[in-house]
């Protein structure tokens, strides 16, 4: 009995030293992606001119992301291995229409960085989280418990409060409302439902492919970069980068913003994959208060009063929606 028992502590000791060191990694993704997330929209307005042509700043961060995860994953000696078992068919299948989706989801976000203020955008950006439960459940057949549907109503409350207050003003941005709503408000929530159909897709894509982040990321940037490609021959980004030159506007600080979404979006990957949708809402309500705290540092500006009402909204939905999530429950055998 009793060298049985010791036997037993052994894996014991072995799953709580994984879970430690995994933990561990959990907890530097996440600080890194809060940073990342809440710092990128005044990193964009900073060193993005307006002259920089938007296709150009989306294909050359999707270049980066493919360049990173191809060194991590020669660090990590799975290349040659992935490589070989890689399928062509299988990255359709599991990356093409999640590829494409993104991309013109960067492209609106990117026309958004622009004429919204920093803490409206990141919190108008939260949408996705309803689109992502939304398309979870019609894809993958998700339910969501009563306490996160009364969340997700408390987060459209909050996008309409910011919708209203954008519009019918001038804001902090300085521009005119239309110019507001219709190149701010309605792209980055355009972009939102696009990005819960990919989450979704994504996930899907995760539990039957087994794609790990590294791959899913080469992939669907690769993806997205013939999309945006093939869409500049008839697009105003593609006569514009043919008239001027791909990297027309550019700096060597136009690189900042580029780079540091593309890390982004490595972040993303591995924080869903070791700590899944938990970890990653408390890393959105985190982004969000250090986007309010660097626009008042850097920018000198309070958020506006429809920011301070919406903002607790907006913590307290996501907050309650990760705290309560659906319960299966269990079949009397």
């Amino acid at each position: 009995m009793a060298a049985s028992s010791k036997s037993s502590s052994k894996p014991k000791r072995g799953i709580e030293e994984i879970r430690g060191s995994i933990n561990k990694k959990v907890l530097f993704y996440s600080a890194l992606l809060t940073l990342q997330y809440g710092a990128q929209p005044l990193i964009s307005k900073r060193f993005v001119r307006r002259e920089v042509i938007v296709t150009s700043s989306v294909i050359a961060c999707e270049v980066a992301k493919v360049v990173c995860a191809l060194l991590l994953l020669a660090r990590d000696g799975n290349l040659k291995k992935l490589f070989k078992e890689w399928t062509l068919v299988g990255a359709l299948t599991a990356s093409g229409l999640p590829a494409a989706i993104y991309a013109l989801q960067n492209s609106l976000l990117q026309i958004a960085y622009r004429n919204l203020d920093s803490l409206t955008f990141s919190i108008l950006n939260q949408t996705k989280l309803f689109f992502t439960a939304f398309f979870t459940y019609i894809i993958l057949r998700q339910k969501q418990s009563i306490q996160q549907i009364g969340a997700l109503f408390l987060l459209i409350i909050a996008a309409v409060l910011l919708s209203v207050g954008e519009g019918s003003s001038k804001g902090s941005t300085g521009n005119n409302p239309e110019l507001v709503l219709f190149y701010g408000i309605v792209p980055v929530l355009v972009a939102s439902v696009l990005s819960g159909l990919a989450s979704a897709l994504c996930q899907w894509a995760s539990q039957v492919k087994k794609h790990t982040s590294y791959l899913m990321t080469i992939e669907m940037s690769v993806f997205g970069t013939l999309v945006l490609l093939f869409s500049t021959s008839k697009s105003p980004d593609g006569a514009a980068i043919r008239q001027h030159g791909f990297f027309y506007g550019w700096t060597a600080f136009t690189w900042i913003p580029v780079i540091a979404n593309a890390v982004g979006g490595i972040l993303v990957g591995l924080v869903t994959s070791y700590a899944g949708g938990v970890r990653k809402g408390f890393v959105i309500v985190s982004a969000l208060l250090v986007t309010a705290l660097l626009q008042l540092i850097f920018d000198g500006k309070p958020p506006s009063m429809y920011c301070l009402v919406a903002l607790p909204l907006v913590i307290s939905s996501i907050s309650i929606y990760q705290k309560y999530p659906s319960r299966i429950k269990k079949k009397d055998a």
